[in-house]
């Protein structure tokens, strides 16, 4: 079986795939056409986020049996018409969970004890002590909208805080000892604290607006590892502006490219201004599952799930 490796991932994937008896090309530069070209060569795909993989690629890709991405998601897909065309689709959410896990956390308790701010004031000579009070995790109610790989790993983080741990997913009976299943309406009367932690789909995209972000009963602190398409960041700004939401860490953003390997654009847009410039707004580079660890593991993955279909 012969499989094209459109981006660059730890060694062992195709050191590991090689040993297997598969055969490994690698072409991480070419244009989408000029792969197009060629696609109907290979039985199998592995990318991270260069391209899209849409219904006029897949098409053309007639000897196609497997598609994996080395990443929790599979948003850069047309994955209704891969399966229509009975592609095998592999991601490996297992493999970054941890890391996703740590980063929310870090990001939660960086928020709570303004250590961004503080670390900048000394570093430019303010010794502010009152004004960098910080508050406390324990006693706080966590919510999570999405209970999967990603979210479970997050919950298993907070315990040993003495929070109690919510959870809203679409899917039933995902609860655990970790995190109580409840209503969407729950979640928003009691949460603290809102963790998202769910896939790029149509039902999903701009899901943290006004009129969601208003339903909830407390004014409350807002962590996103998952996508940024998921919220309309305007009206995120104007919920921190009427303190509505305490304080925000975002890894993703909206304005990301579908490669999420930038965002930057020669006009910044206007909430996007607001967010640089607001004390308790976090950002980081969309890469709370971008660890050294993380690498490894995502490859690993990937190895073993190619090995459980196809050898």
């Amino acid at each position: 079986m012969k499989i094209l490796h459109l981006d660059t991932n730890h060694p062992l994937l195709i050191n590991q795939l090689n040993e297997l008896g598969f055969s490994n090309d690698e072409d991480y530069s070419s244009s989408k056409d000029l792969i197009e070209s060629k696609i109907n060569d290979y039985e199998g795909i592995i990318i991270r986020s260069r391209f899209s993989l849409d219904k006029s690629f897949l098409e053309k890709a007639r000897n196609l049996k497997f598609i994996a991405r080395v990443g929790a998601g599979l948003e850069n897909i047309d994955c209704d018409y891969a399966e229509k065309k009975r592609i095998k689709l592999i991601a490996a959410p297992e493999g970054n969970r941890n890391a996703v896990g740590e980063h929310t956390l870090a990001m939660l308790l960086s928020l709570f004890n303004k250590l961004n701010k503080a670390n900048s004031e000394v570093k430019h000579g303010k010794w502010l002590r009152e004004d960098n009070r910080g508050i406390e995790l324990d006693g706080k109610t966590v919510g999570l909208i999405g209970y999967g790989n990603m979210g479970k790993a997050f919950a298993k983080k907070l315990m040993g805080f003495n929070v109690e741990v919510l959870c809203y997913d679409i899917k039933d009976n995902v609860g655990d000892k970790n995190a109580k299943q409840v209503s969407l309406g729950d979640l928003q009367k009691f949460s603290d604290v809102l963790s998202l932690h769910t896939p790029q789909t149509t039902e999903t995209i701009g899901i943290i607006n006004t009129k969601f972000i208003n339903q909830f009963k407390k004014p409350f602190w807002f962590i996103n590892t998952a996508r940024g398409k998921s919220v309309v960041t305007s009206d995120l700004v104007e919920a921190l502006k009427s303190e509505k939401i305490l304080g925000a860490g975002l890894d993703v953003l909206e304005y990301e490219k579908s490669s999420f390997e930038n965002m930057f654009t020669s006009e910044l847009p206007t909430a996007f201004q607001y967010l640089i410039k607001a004390e308790n707004v976090l950002l980081t580079p969309h890469v709370a599952g971008w660890t050294i660890e993380s690498r490894e593991k995502l490859a690993q993955t990937i190895v073993d799930k190619i090995k459980a279909h196809f050898c």
